[in-house]
């Protein structure tokens, strides 16, 4: 089942009804109703979490032994309870089916991540009394702007499976880094708390500042990357390049998360199980080139056999890597066991599938009169780290028996393979539940058999020799992408800086002589400032920034437009300007916030390493003011409709055919908030 848009929306705002772009929270779909049944079970564990924790509490405050008995048994029942809340989220994480695309009958599943949820943010309270206490303006006059920011926020939660849904999430991640200078103080809380739901463990975090919130809303980029490329169609060229993209850009968003955000609360995002995550994606991204490479066909050649054979060896060996991390303390106690067997699986199947295409390679083709001896010897010779004691790769292309002996080896270890990887898939039940990979595996199997049956002969009397490990190797390895949504400038107007209020100062020209002169980007500082001149005696301070000239907001002009509006001023009648000062800086004081974690305070500090602010306060690009801007609505209206733009970069890692993104970032769409509260 795939997404649709509706053809009635959920807003009514002028008469229209619409749904924002990239945002479908009635979209009765497999995925939506999982996301659905996982925000139910987040509700069941934190109440459980908090009957644990009043239990504990009051086991460890009473002293009456049946009382002690009582709430040991209560205690006992809840924990019950909460494992089989975790083992109904486990299955939530193992039911890749849903992802898989409508059409897929060939080809192995593949892992996406459920998408992080979060409960609702009231902005509006705290925002309009920042702005009326630290930026002296009416915070009601900013009604509409807040809105439109609840609303982004809202509809974040219910992305649709596209890139307008990525497009979505990176235009909030984007108003972010603004939102933290405009009204997040170093020194002072806001009292707007975030709280989102581990993806693994359901546990609630909460926290006052916004690290949290740009790690989660990254974290989501990644998994519905994930989910985008899960549903591609993999039997096209096209869909299993657009598979490719979105797990190597995943990988890197999730790589970018773990080495911006440290000391994260929430367990999805720590170190560890962000190492194994991205592992994971470019494990799935380097099995979609190996079927790229194969969906054409495999040429029944010498050649292409041995380079397919090491192209199965490295996607084996990038699942080896995955399982080994799965494996690892802390990362196993959380991971569903369904990823573990999985990767298990791919990991025999595919190293089964290198020693079948060798051995296919060595007994249904013959060292030929015509063949090149050297190039077939230096072929052979780099598929092998080490040969048997006693073989050489000239040997085994000239001798018919050995040549026999060694492909018969290879058969015996594909066999062998694709019957641990059969037993392991009947192991997890979740596995058990796709019968795609149980076919694939079989068929496998049955190919691998029927090749070994066809070379055995009954009057052939050789020891059995154990095959060579097969040297992986690819020409087209999966590399990193990192898809960033542009930070956006910094303005000096921000919540770091303490400004005086507007006042107001009169300016009289003499001789067309302002007594000062103006410089920097918008806003404009007054420089050089004769201490005998009229504005000097009416108020106005070497330092101060012109916020407007007579009835024009100038917040946002360079020095020539206010210039402009300054050159024809009347000497005597003169124009009234509002400037402001900047008074002594906060302290610096460290970053600390509260995480809640079960009902029990915890304090972790969450640092951003990828924020740099410039504290200048400088821009470098001029802006034509529209009727009402003030201190919010650059960088977060004006700012991102003219200019503003959504950058995905590749770092350095990146392969260079990685997909840049170079779209506009718009306002704030003018929706109001969802009355529907169920996650996507």
């Amino acid at each position: 089942m795939t997404d649709t848009m509706l053809p009635n929306g959920v807003k009514d705002r002028g008469g229209e009804k619409y749904f924002k772009k990239g945002c479908n929270p009635l979209a009765q779909t497999g995925r939506s109703k999982l996301q659905n049944k996982r925000a139910t079970l987040n509700q069941q564990i934190i109440k459980q979490m908090r009957m644990r924790a009043g239990a504990e509490n009051l086991l460890k405050a009473t002293h009456n032994n049946k009382v002690r008995e009582m709430v040991g048994l209560e205690l006992s029942y809840v924990n019950s309870n909460l494992q089989l809340l975790m083992e109904q989220l486990e299955g939530l994480n193992s039911s890749v089916e849903v992802y898989q695309n409508a059409q897929e009958t060939a080809n192995i599943p593949l892992i996406p991540l459920g998408l992080k949820e979060t409960k609702d943010v009231d902005f509006s309270v705290p925002f309009k009394d920042f702005i009326l206490e630290h930026y002296s303006e009416d915070g009601s006059s900013f009604e509409e702007e807040i809105a439109d920011l609840m609303d982004l926020r809202q509809a974040c939660r219910t992305p649709v499976r596209s890139d307008a849904g990525v497009e979505l999430l990176a235009k909030y991640y984007s108003h972010l880094p603004l939102l933290e200078s405009r009204f997040f103080s170093p020194t002072r809380q806001t009292g707007i708390f975030f709280t989102w739901y581990d993806s693994f463990t359901g546990v609630p975090v909460c926290q006052q500042n916004l690290s949290l919130e740009k790690a989660s809303m990254l974290f989501n980029m990644g998994a519905l990357y994930t989910q985008i490329g899960t549903r591609s169609d993999r039997q096209t060229l096209s869909g299993l390049q657009e598979a490719i993209s979105c797990f190597q850009k995943a990988a890197g968003i999730l790589n970018q998360l773990k080495e911006t955000f440290t000391h994260t609360p929430s367990y999805d995002m720590s170190p560890a199980m962000l190492s194994m995550l991205v592992k994971m994606m470019l494990a799935q991204a380097q099995e979609c080139r190996f079927e790229k490479l194969v969906l054409p066909g495999i040429r029944n050649h010498f050649y292409s056999l041995l380079k397919m054979a090491q192209e199965a060896a490295k996607v084996s060996e990038t699942y080896d890597q995955v399982h080994q991390s799965m494996i690892q303390t802390p990362v196993k106690d959380n991971v569903p066991f369904f990823w573990s067997t999985m990767s298990q699986v791919k990991t025999n199947h595919y190293r089964s599938l290198a020693h079948y295409f060798v051995a296919t390679a060595l007994l249904d083709h013959q060292l030929g009169p015509s063949d090149d001896e050297d190039t077939q010897e230096k072929s052979l010779s780099q598929v092998y780290d080490r040969l048997p004691e006693g073989c050489s790769p000239l040997d085994i292309l000239k001798r018919r028996e050995e040549r026999r002996r060694i492909g018969k080896a290879h058969v015996r270890r594909a066999i062998l393979g694709h019957e641990e990887a059969l037993r392991i898939h009947g192991l997890c039940r979740h596995l058990r539940r796709l019968e795609v990979l149980h076919d694939i595996l079989k068929a496998s199997h049955e190919r691998s058999l029927d090749k070994f049956n066809r070379h055995d002969y009954e009057d052939e009397f050789t020891d059995h020799m154990d095959a060579p490990d097969i040297i992986s190797k690819t020409e087209h390895r999966a590399e990193l992408e990192v898809p960033v949504a542009t930070k956006g400038p910094l303005s000096v107007f921000s919540a770091k800086q303490r400004w005086t209020a507007p006042r107001t100062v009169l300016l009289r020209p003499q001789d067309r002589d302002l007594g000062f002169t103006l410089r920097g980007e918008p806003p404009v500082q007054v420089v050089s400032l004769d201490p005998l001149c009229p504005a000097a005696a009416n108020g106005l301070k070497e330092g101060d920034y012109i916020v407007s000239v007579g009835d024009t907001d100038c917040k946002w002009m360079a020095v020539g437009e206010v210039m402009a509006l300054l050159k024809d001023v009347d000497e005597e009648e003169g124009v009234d300007i509002r400037v402001v000062s900047m008074m002594e800086s906060y302290p610096n004081m460290p970053q600390k916030s509260a995480t809640f974690c079960g009902n029990l305070p915890k304090t972790y500090s969450m640092i951003c390493l990828a924020i740099d602010e410039d504290d200048n306060g400088s821009t470098t690009t001029s802006r034509k003011v529209t009727k009402k801007p003030s201190f919010l609505s650059w960088g977060l209206k004006n700012k991102l409709k003219s200019a503003s733009t959504l950058s995905l970069p590749t770092t350095s890692h990146s392969a260079a055919g990685s997909l840049p993104w170079n779209k506009p970032c718009p306002t704030f769409p003018s929706h109001s908030t969802y009355n529907d509260s169920s996650l996507y």
